[in-house]
């Protein structure tokens, strides 16, 4: 049976009718730390100095990053520090719970992060794990690994270090939860970290490439996971003189059982084949020719006229950007006020600023991005009530519908009614079965991390102007593509709440 990323989502759907109770294994709840016994992890300084710029700044100003030769193990400890850290501790009474930097469905955290360093001064060139934990990484393979495609280097009077970072994805820590369903939340997840690490290594003055593109299996085996159980979902480094190519290092030398068997998260995990069907459908890239339409004019309903948006200088911030980082929670106490009218164009101006998941992206040189996005709007300051689409390539918008949606979408996010009092939700959408046409099963990756990325921008921008933001993945999927008109092959794959709060 062939498998298609439309396929699995409409299989994966909630259905009001057909929604049964079902309870959860606490005896054995998935572990939500990765260690590896025997190998002690090359502690990280925690105490380094962060940028101080403001996120609009970062957001705006175009990547200007360079090789940085100067790149030491407190430079890469920065990068994880804005990338994946634990930023605050709760009491509770079944334990001590830690938020971290990315939000996470139902706070299972899939996603693992490993790096490969090369001439990274006091630190040996190898793969290493990044331990959340312990801010250290766990060494599990020595060498270098990657191989030369560009001179730059012998322009410079030291070799600059090389980068790659790997994120990965354990299938039961959501899979214990949402079941089938959890592919979609190890893409979001995994979007949200690929986010903070572009913005970290930009803030840092390091360009990166973002690579979704790559061989599964052999990356998977140079990582030492189990691809039962957990794998490769992107790759992100430094650009310039080296690139990784796992494919091309002849055989890669087993790290053995006691490695792989690391990514058993649980004494007794559940499998579901739905998962690994879908991941492994996506293991081949799909070679495109030509550009599509963009996705916003893909989804069913008929724009009016568009309108420019308008722009904000400076934006309404009032935290920098590393402290938006440390700040950022899940916060869904919205009140029923009026939403500032900056706030919104700010975001909006946001989420139209570069995202690709892939090199020329909406350029012409490849399709146009594979997620499309629109908002409703309930309660801000000069906006009507009703359903937009935004077209971030003219930074214009349109208003499809009329009126009061957000009663009715937060009875279709499993009557979850707080969602009601939010200012504006951000709708992610696709046309998946365009996105099957243009890039294969692996464009479904390519969607769902896209609207993880910039739902993590969301959460940043918010915690930066002094909003609420909180993420929804878990909706009555054909009653939301009904509410916003989509055509029989678009759905809505993420919305995310903001507004105002009662307190920070």
């Amino acid at each position: 049976m062939k498998v298609s990323g439309l396929g699995y989502h409409q299989d994966t759907s909630y259905d009001r009718s057909r929604m049964t109770g079902q309870s959860l294994d606490w005896e054995h709840q998935p572990r939500v730390y990765k260690s590896y016994p025997g190998i002690e992890p090359v502690l990280l300084p925690r105490e380094v100095p962060l940028p101080e710029m403001r996120l609009s700044s970062l957001l705006k100003d175009p990547d200007t990053g360079s090789l940085s030769p100067g790149l030491d193990m407190r430079g890469l400890s920065r990068i994880f520090r804005l990338t994946y850290s634990l930023t605050a501790k709760a009491r509770h009474p079944g334990g001590d719970f830690y938020y971290r930097s990315v939000p996470s469905a139902g706070a299972l955290y899939p996603a693992e992060i490993y790096v490969a360093t090369e001439g990274l001064a006091h630190l040996q060139d190898g793969l290493y794990h990044f331990s959340i934990a312990r801010h250290g990484l766990s060494l599990l393979r020595q060498g270098r690994f990657s191989l030369p495609v560009k001179k730059e280097a012998e322009t410079l009077d030291t070799t600059p270090p090389v980068l790659r970072f790997f994120i990965t994805a354990i299938f039961f820590r959501s899979a214990w939860k949402y079941r089938e369903r959890s592919y979609r939340y190890h893409l979001l997840d995994a979007g949200h970290l690929v986010e903070n690490l572009v913005l970290a290594m930009k803030a840092l003055g390091l360009s990166s490439v973002l690579d979704p593109d790559f061989d599964d299996e052999a990356v998977n085996q140079f990582l030492g996971v189990d691809p039962e159980r957990e794998v490769c979902l992107a790759i992100c480094g430094t650009s310039g003189t080296m690139r990784y190519d796992a494919g091309a290092m002849g055989e890669m030398v087993d790290l053995g059982d006691a490695v792989r068997n690391a990514s058993r998260v649980s004494a007794r995990e559940t499998d579901y084949p739905a998962l690994r069907d879908i991941h492994w459908a996506g293991a081949s890239v799909v070679q495109h020719s030509e550009s599509g339409p963009p996705m916003v004019s893909l989804l069913g309903p008929a724009p009016h006229p568009w309108r420019r948006l308008d722009v904000i200088d400076p934006w309404p911030e009032t935290l920098r950007y590393a402290n938006a980082v440390f700040t950022r929670r899940s916060r869904r106490n919205f009140v029923e006020k009026e939403g500032p009218a900056a706030c919104l164009a700010a975001i909006l101006e946001g989420l139209c600023t570069g995202c690709r998941m892939k090199p020329g992206e909406g350029t012409g040189e490849s399709p146009h991005p594979p997620t499309a996005i629109g908002f409703l709007v309930g309660n801000v300051e000069g906006w009507d009530p009703g359903f937009y689409l935004l077209d971030t390539a003219s930074r214009s918008h349109t208003r499809v519908r009329r009126g009061f949606l957000m009663d009715r979408m937060a009875r279709i996010c499993l009557d979850q009614m707080w969602t009601a009092h939010a200012a504006v939700h951000v709708l992610f959408l696709s046309n998946l079965d365009a996105v099957d046409r243009i890039w294969g099963p692996r464009g479904y990756r390519y969607a769902m991390m896209t609207a993880g990325r910039l739902g993590e921008r969301l959460y940043l921008m918010a915690a930066a102007m002094g909003l609420g933001c909180c993420g929804i993945g878990a909706f009555y999927d054909m009653d939301a593509a009904d509410l916003l008109g989509l055509n029989d092959a678009s759905r809505l794959l993420y919305l995310v709440g903001m507004g105002p709060v009662t307190s920070l």
